[in-house]
């Protein structure tokens, strides 16, 4: 069984987390982890499901070279279907919607092992994931816009003030009013330039 990425280098015998039995790759250093050694594996292993984010900043990878290329299952032949790991520098995990084997380029096992998504790669596949995902990058991308815009001591304080509003039971009531003030100040500025 040849490596799916290299396509020319065989598979050998390995292990990953010391216990679960794999088929890695001496020259990307890929790895094919079959289904029922996964199932096997994370019967032992199981842990409840991780704070989505908790890390996420944490952990710097680069992608492999082979990422963005499509492979085929090793064991049946069919395409691999991808799930995207969202981080600052994002990667694909890769199954096949056959037989469920599962493929990690070179060095995407060790980054979900230490955001603790190691005992959870099928929901990274699912729909409500991947939404999640998403709406967290939005966030992410929301807030780096509201630094860029008014400076990153500003934004810690409107952070800091949206937290304490989310959590008030009349809170909309006070953003109503940070609106109110916002827009009459921008107004009264744009009546201003016109005179």
């Amino acid at each position: 069984m040849n490596c799916p990425k290299c396509k020319h280098s065989p598979l050998m015998d390995s292990t990953l987390s010391g216990k679960l039995a794999v088929n890695s790759c001496q020259d990307c250093q890929g790895s094919w982890i079959r289904a029922n050694d996964y199932e096997n594996w994370h019967q032992e292993n199981a842990s409840e499901e991780p704070d989505l984010f908790s890390q996420i900043h944490h952990v710097d990878y680069v992608p492999s070279p082979f990422d963005n290329k499509a492979a085929l299952c090793p064991d049946c032949q069919r395409i691999l279907s991808r799930a995207k790991v969202s981080l600052k520098t994002s990667f694909y995990i890769e199954r096949c919607s056959s037989c469920n084997g599962i493929w990690c380029d070179g060095g995407e096992w060790d980054v979900l092992e230490k955001l603790g998504w190691h005992t959870h790669i099928e929901q990274l596949f699912t729909a409500g994931w991947q939404a999640r995902m998403r709406e967290y990058q939005h966030a992410e991308q929301e807030r780096q816009a509201i630094v860029d815009k008014v400076g990153s001591e500003i934004a810690e304080k409107v952070f800091e003030l949206a937290t304490i509003l989310e959590q008030h039971p009349n809170g909309d009531f006070a953003a109503a009013y940070l609106m109110r003030r916002c827009e009459k100040d921008k107004t009264s500025f744009l009546n201003q330039l016109k005179l």
